[in-house]
């Protein structure tokens, strides 16, 4: 038994602080998606010029990518030297580079590169975040709390990066800046207030640092989500760069590395990856169900926002300076369904068992992206609010649930690494589901977008010889117009073509025009993507059944279970009636189950 204490009030405390820097982490995760528009014309680049398209990528998933590389590192060195400690210190990261952000003064690509690499920098405290909150709140609570405990920072977790949209689009437009600046009180007060109030209840684990598995796990999720990255952008006439010999140097590289990175924490004495703990169904089960959803939501965001940013808006007259704002306010249903959802299943779920819920979840997510494909692309917007609600609910059905089974199948000494596993799974997942849906979206815009431009742009009276030009420009370009929302008409056509006589040069820079003429060779790729993203979610909900028993089995048993829910029971009824403070209870270390 070990002397850790728990208290009545600490929980609250605990769950309070990690669900505000978790919920600081996601929002700056997803802010930018909307804020890009307004950065770029702040630092003054061309976000359509082929030579700043590296930018633009590295900004959008710079900060994926170095979270996923770090977080299993970060929950091992937490396992280690404590997990508060090195929350806290991810807190006090995280708002520095917040502040060096918000003081970017370069332009152009200095500024470009600026913010990439102050963004890694933010990326390594969201890394300190992730890796060691959920162990934090796991060692406070009881078991018989935890799913709802973990839900509220699950939801958090998933609903702050919806949030970020609306901030992103109401901040942006008044100084891009504050879409960095608006995290620094957050992060200053939660700094202090974690410093002061949080203590470490974990069991601690006296191990050496894996440096080789550190090494060749970083080495090998760089280059595979580097891959990714160029993989996107157009290769030697080719829409996509898939053929390039970097990005298969790099994809099979990564691979390799990766491969040669299990067979090293198979045979070390203290592994980073403690791939022991997949022994476990439970734990195995819950990761790849967790894994299949984050491939088939990460890119959900990218594809809504393009659809509403760069179509639909524009369609309904909105203005392409409006439309930033106008997509996070339209998308709120979503973050709505999220935070209705997530509490009320963590609790349903300590009381009868994370199954059911979370694989309920998984399928409601499936045909919920099903009603989405089978909308118009000028859809009605009661209709697609609904589905957005559909959505958010369903998600967060699964999200709670299944964190909390993940968490309670691991012994307490490994809470950390065992929580920024499955941190990493999702990061990772992701990254690569926002290449695979921009790909998939690409290759449909690429087989019918440059008729459309051709018949579109003849229409209206531009010479065939401009007309053709422009219509092979690459679609990954295309796709980009849209996602920051910006109307390129008038930098393709330009000055020259649009004064000739004939030119219905009105009609061409009307803000319809252009999200007319992609909307249907979007709409080809659209359908594909929510097809592929309901199949996903359909094979996760098949692995979230395969978790087996509703209760965690394997490094709990039933007499401990039963001991620590009924001690946890006995202290909130206590604290409900009223009887001063109802003392401290003890949880059985399990590590030595």
């Amino acid at each position: 038994m070990s002397n850790v204490v728990v208290s009545g009030r600490y929980k609250w405390i605990a769950l309070s602080n990690t669900t505000l820097g978790i919920l600081m982490a996601t929002i700056n995760g997803s802010i930018l998606l909307i804020a890009l528009p307004n950065i770029f014309r702040g630092i003054k680049l061309d976000p359509l010029s082929a030579q700043n398209t590296p930018y633009f990528l590295w900004i959008l998933m710079g900060f994926l990518l170095v979270t996923s590389v770090l977080v299993v590192s970060l929950g091992r060195v937490g396992d280690m030297y404590g997990r508060v400690r090195m929350y806290t210190l991810g807190f006090a990261v995280f708002t520095l580079f917040s502040i060096l952000l918000a003081a970017t003064w370069l332009t152009g690509p200095a500024g470009a590169m600026w913010i990439i690499v102050m963004r890694i920098g933010q990326g390594v405290g969201g890394a300190f975040l992730f890796a060691n909150s959920n162990a934090i709140i796991t060692d406070a609570f009881p078991v018989n709390e935890r799913g709802f405990a973990l839900g509220i920072n699950g939801v958090a977790a998933i609903g702050g990066s919806f949030l970020g949209l609306l901030l992103g689009g109401f901040l942006a437009p008044i100084e891009w800046r504050l879409v960095f600046l608006v995290s620094v009180p957050v992060g200053l007060f939660g700094t202090v207030w974690a410093y002061l109030k949080l203590r470490d209840n974990g069991v601690r684990s006296v191990a050496s640092i894996d440096w080789l598995g550190n090494v060749t796990f970083a080495v090998g999720l760089v280059a595979l989500l580097t891959g990714i990255v160029y993989g996107l952008q157009p290769y030697a006439g080719h829409a996509m760069g898939w053929t390039s010999p970097f990005v298969l140097s790099c994809l099979l590289g990564g691979l390799a590395v990766l491969a040669a990175f299990v067979v090293i924490e198979m045979r070390v004495d203290d592994p980073m990856f403690q791939l022991k703990l997949f022994t476990s169904r439970g734990f195995a089960m819950g990761n790849l169900a967790a894994l299949m959803l984050s491939l088939a939501r990460g890119g959900l965001q990218f594809i809504l926002i393009i659809w509403l940013q760069g179509i639909w808006l524009p369609l309904h007259g909105y203005s392409f300076a409006q439309t930033p704002l106008w997509a996070g306010i339209y998308m709120v249903p979503l973050t709505i369904g999220f935070f209705v959802a997530g509490p009320v299943s963590g609790r349903l779920a300590d009381r009868h068992g994370a199954r059911l819920f979370a694989t309920t979840g998984l399928v409601l997510t499936g045909v919920s992206l099903l009603g989405l494909q089978s909308i118009p692309i000028d859809f009605s917007y009661p209709v697609f609010a609904a589905l957005l609600v559909l959505v958010g609910l369903s998600m967060g059905l699964f999200a709670a649930p299944n964190t909390s089974a993940v968490m309670n199948s691991l012994p307490a000494n490994q809470r950390g690494a065992g929580g920024a596993m499955l941190n990493t799974f999702q990061n990772s997942a992701s990254v690569l589901s926002i290449g695979f849906f921009f790909t998939v979206i690409t290759l449909g815009l690429a087989t019918s977008l440059p008729h459309s431009l051709l018949a579109g742009l003849t229409r209206q009276g531009v010479p065939m010889a401009q007309a053709l030009q422009i219509s092979h420009i690459p679609a990954i370009g295309s796709l980009f117009s849209a996602f920051l929302g910006i109307n390129p008409m008038q930098q393709l056509l330009g000055a020259h073509v649009l004064a000739q006589p004939g030119v219905h040069s009105t009609a061409l820079l009307a803000r319809a025009f252009f999200p007319g003429l992609i909307s249907k060779p979007f709409a080809s790729g659209l359908h594909m993507a929510f097809l592929a993203a309901a199949a996903l979610c359909f094979i996760g909900a098949v692995f979230s059944w395969l978790r087996g028993s509703a209760r965690p089995e394997g490094f709990h048993s039933w007499a401990e279970e039963t001991e620590e829910g009924l001690a946890g029971v006995a202290e909130v009824a206590m604290a409900e009636a009223g009887v001063g403070s109802p003392g401290a209870v003890l949880e059985p270390d399990v590590s030595e189950r």
